[in-house]
């Protein structure tokens, strides 16, 4: 199945782990990346921790946990390769729609590009 394919039809919980320069590693819940066009994968970040260890550190780990019974799901070792501040397409991406919180809406949103350099199991080495 193509990473597409199952991220738009795939329920679960995501995780991205990402380092700063000297290693410091943070992780926070995400949803379900987006597959664009090209084959990168981007995630909808706000400017915090996450996003600023990529600005020094382009590497990053996503751990995909399918809904369910058992241990399903993918791991993604990526590459930061871009990222954009295109509000417009930011909305049109998003699955979730949100209160009308003035602080959500306020805050700044990137569209964050990655190249997926290895995809794996949840469990196992995949071969």
């Amino acid at each position: 199945m193509d990473l597409k394919n199952y991220f738009e039809n795939t329920k679960g919980v995501g995780v991205l782990s990402t380092a700063d320069s000297e290693g410091n590693v943070d992780s926070a819940v995400y949803a379900r990346p987006h597959v664009m066009e090209d084959g990168t994968i981007a995630l909808i970040m706000r400017d915090r921790l996450s996003r600023h260890n990529l600005q020094s550190n382009p590497r990053a780990a996503y751990l995909f946990m399918e809904e369910g019974a058992g241990y399903k799901g993918k791991r993604l070792y990526l590459t930061k390769v871009d990222e954009e501040q295109d509000e417009e397409k930011i909305s049109q991406l998003r699955r979730r729609t949100y209160p009308d919180d003035e602080r959500i809406h306020a805050e700044a949103k990137f569209l964050v590009h990655f190249r997926v350099d290895r995809e794996l199991p949840l469990i196992g080495s995949g071969e």
